[in-house]
């Protein structure tokens, strides 16, 4: 395979703000987290394409509920969390394995990111896009990320961790298209970051023409991303507001400022 990978990846909007990622080379693709069967389907029937395999990031229906039906139309090799529920799946992973996908030239290290759900996966291949592409589903979001649902704060915390050390020109493909709303709680917590100002009118800008802001990449997170910035001291300060005293440590003051977050 070449250095760079020739793999194209192309959004498909599902649900109110879900997004179905497409990987395509010549005709064949894969799919990340097809939680819509008809977008799928009417994607395939209008290009012809072949599709060769699913990825599945974690278990919740909107990002496994149309691979059932796929599978009836387009059979194909199905990759997730082996300890879920995962219509069709083939390949149980648990994180720490290498999935190789030469139709699509590219190749990818799962990791394991448990918080959001117990068994979260995300798909990382340094060749994509020269800079390098991470699937990483509700985990990280733009200027965000996921509920705390069945995990920890600290299993949230250290995964997110893994993310934030990914080399800062990778790509961040998200699930959802949550980043203005992101970016709201960001000023919040940190009202005088002009990274976060000056983003937050770029994304006002582009969703008013109807653009999509994801894919992200690492450099922005950790710039403007208040869930990797735990040890920013404007956000420590913030969380020692909601805590009425200071913060032991990072895992306390991301902690606090997620708890914020769900009542935002």
């Amino acid at each position: 395979m070449s250095k760079k990978s020739a793999v194209e990846i192309i959004a498909l909007p599902a649900f109110a703000d879900n997004y179905i990622w497409v990987l395509r080379h010549a005709d064949k693709v894969a799919v990340v987290d097809p939680g819509d069967a008809a977008t799928v389907c009417e994607y395939l029937a209008r290009t012809g394409e072949t599709l060769c395999a699913i990825l599945v990031t974690h278990h919740h229906a909107d990002h496994i509920g149309g691979i059932a039906e796929i599978l009836t139309k387009h059979p194909a090799p199905v990759y997730g969390p082996g300890v879920e529920k995962i219509p069709g799946l083939s390949h149980p992973l648990t994180g720490g394995e290498h999935i190789d996908l030469p139709q699509l030239d590219c190749a990818f290290d799962v990791i394991a990111l448990p918080g959001h759900t117990r068994s979260h996966l995300a798909y990382y291949d340094a060749r994509i896009n020269e800079a390098g592409a991470v699937f990483c589903g509700d985990t990280l979001f733009a200027a965000g990320c996921g509920r705390i649902f069945e995990g920890t704060p600290a299993e949230m915390h250290a995964s997110l961790a893994k993310l934030a050390v990914l080399p800062a020109p990778t790509f961040v493909y998200c699930t959802h298209e949550y980043t203005a709303a992101n970016l709201r709680f960001a000023l919040a917590v940190e009202p005088d970051n002009q990274a976060i100002q000056r983003r937050a009118q770029e994304v006002a800008a582009v969703r008013a023409k109807g653009g999509f802001t994801v894919p992200t990449h690492i450099a922005l997170e950790l710039a403007t991303n208040p869930f990797l910035r735990s040890d920013a001291p404007a956000v420590r300060a913030a969380a020692a507001i909601r805590l009425g005293r200071p913060a032991k440590d990072a895992l306390e003051t991301f902690t606090a400022i997620r708890e914020w977050k769900n009542n935002f």
